[in-house]
């Protein structure tokens, strides 16, 4: 079967606005923690957590569409690529999502 280029696009999409979701959680997670100590209010800094966890599941999804392996994880990654991030990378996660389904003969 030849492969076409729609996965490996959803792929780098998926890592890209996964990253955004990781650097997104890690900063708020940061900034969180250190204005909770001021107001004590010290959970703050795990509002970022949800952002890193499903960053990290969207990169996981990117690299197995890239391998196009397990179509349901890397159509995972893309729902979580939508989900996490700043708000400018939210088309990523868009694209993503329409990529891993045209691609899904692709997969294994």
């Amino acid at each position: 079967m030849e492969q076409n280029w729609k996965p490996t696009t959803a792929g780098i999409l998926c890592i890209i606005a996964g990253a955004s979701g990781v650097v997104s959680g890690i900063v708020v997670a940061v900034l969180g923690g250190i204005i909770g100590i001021f107001f004590g209010v010290a959970w703050t800094g795990a509002l970022g957590v949800p952002s890193i966890v499903l960053g990290i599941i969207a990169i996981l999804g990117g690299i197995y569409a890239l391998r196009r392996k397990v179509w349901g994880l890397a159509l995972a990654g893309s729902i979580c690529a939508l989900i996490s991030g700043f708000f400018i990378f939210k088309i990523l996660g868009i694209l993503a999502i329409i990529f891993v389904s045209l691609g899904k003969g692709e997969f294994e």
